[in-house]
């Protein structure tokens, strides 16, 4: 049985940049249920800041990922059918922060290629030494849809490069949700940009009014994906109610004790790492190693143009594998 024929379309798909948060912060309320009462008792609430005494840790590692969909395709079946796909580049990395000696060092990266789609004979294509196994979708598979296929692999891409580095006594950050990460230990979920307002408006109050190198209490979001969250600000000169505001998560598999511990841990750590307006538009939020890391790894996924004109090739003459 042979393959389904499969073509590239002509034009050259660029991955746009993540979207940005207003300067007005999130405009939209949540419905999920918050218990702001784990810290502290709602009525309390105030701005915390770095306990006494407390030091960060000797060393921290930052993981991100990055994605960029090389070309979109269509399968032409046998019975007639035909399937959108994408062929998807992606890279995740950690970076490794001796905080002991001042030093900042990239400690893994691995690239992975894919093509995403829910053709039921769709199979791998070669270009030459590059390579994008299959990753079959469910449903229908839209075309609008299979960009976040992507992000299972990617996210396992990510655990596998920081397991791979840890030690006793670090601290991981993660670049966004925790997601699937949520079972790894002493980690953190760093989320940038602020989509929904979570808390009511007395509470929300309380996070727009915190200084630089302040945080909220604790509180706990009721969903599946949920867990122990707060918001912390970084350093950043005076500007809207939700400039440099971060939300920060941890597994909600740990006691609220070691919750609160890792909150502390997060006010002590994250701060040093702010990013400065001149050198990047997104400062203060996106950390200076992170942002060097995306760097580093766009790098890594090769040359989108020459990968869709090798697409292109190995699609019109017959390379996806038998």
């Amino acid at each position: 049985m042979t393959g389904p024929q499969l073509f590239v379309d002509a034009w050259d798909p660029s991955y746009g940049a993540s979207f940005e948060a207003t300067p007005g912060g999130p405009a939209a309320p949540s419905s999920t249920q918050v218990d702001a009462e784990v810290e502290l008792p709602a009525a309390d609430w105030r701005a915390i800041g770095p306990r006494p005494g407390l030091a960060a840790p000797d060393v921290v590692l930052l993981v991100d990922g990055v994605r960029r969909i090389d070309a979109s395709v269509w399968t032409a079946e046998e019975d007639g059918a035909s399937y959108p796909g994408i062929a998807a580049s992606y890279a995740a990395g950690v970076v490794r922060c001796d905080l002991e000696r001042g030093a900042a060092e990239l400690a893994g990266a691995r690239v992975g290629r894919g093509l995403f789609t829910a053709s039921p004979s769709a199979q791998e294509v070669r270009c030459g030494q590059v390579r994008y196994p299959v990753h079959r979708v469910g449903g229908t598979g839209e075309l609008s849809k299979l960009p976040a296929a992507v992000q299972a692999p990617l996210t396992a891409l990510e655990v596998a490069v920081s397991d791979a580095v840890r030690t006793d006594g670090d601290l991981l950050v993660v670049d966004g949700p925790l997601r699937a990460r949520r079972q790894l230990p002493r980690t953190l979920g760093y989320i940038k940009t602020q989509h929904s307002q979570y808390l009511d408006a007395r509470l929300t109050a309380v996070v727009t009014a915190l200084g630089s190198g302040q945080r909220s209490p604790v509180f706990r979001l009721g969903t599946s994906w949920g867990g122990w969250s707060w918001y912390l600000r970084l350093p950043v000169a005076a500007g809207s109610p939700w400039a440099g505001i971060v939300r920060l998560e941890c597994s909600p598999d740990l006691p609220p004790p070691e919750a609160i511990a890792l909150a502390d841990l997060s006010l002590v750590t994250l701060p040093r790492f702010a990013s400065s307006p001149y050198k990047d538009p997104r400062a203060p939020q996106n950390l200076v190693p992170i942002a060097g890391l995306e760097r580093r790894l766009r790098g890594l996924l090769g040359d989108a143009r020459l990968l869709h004109r090798a697409l292109t090739t190995a699609t019109r003459s017959g390379g996806a594998a038998r």
